[in-house]
């Protein structure tokens, strides 16, 4: 999956609504509309530096289904 626009230079979005991550770039196609949905709601963050460790410093995990497949 591409980038959205708004965060073509952050691999990390956040959802605020419950504290989980996004790897924008593990996302696969079938997963598009999660991402979709998050932008659309506005209640999403990317983070600074733009990496899962300071996404997790923040209290954000990363969404199970990719907490599964980095196993």
């Amino acid at each position: 999956m591409e980038r959205p626009t708004r965060f073509e230079h952050h691999r990390y979005v956040g959802d605020k609504r419950n504290q989980v991550v996004y790897d924008v770039d593990a996302l696969g196609e079938a997963d598009e509309a999660v991402l979709e949905e998050l932008l659309a709601s506005e209640k999403y963050l990317c983070f600074a530096p733009d990496t899962l460790a300071e996404a997790r410093n923040r209290g954000y995990r990363l969404w199970a289904r990719q907490r599964r497949h980095a196993r």
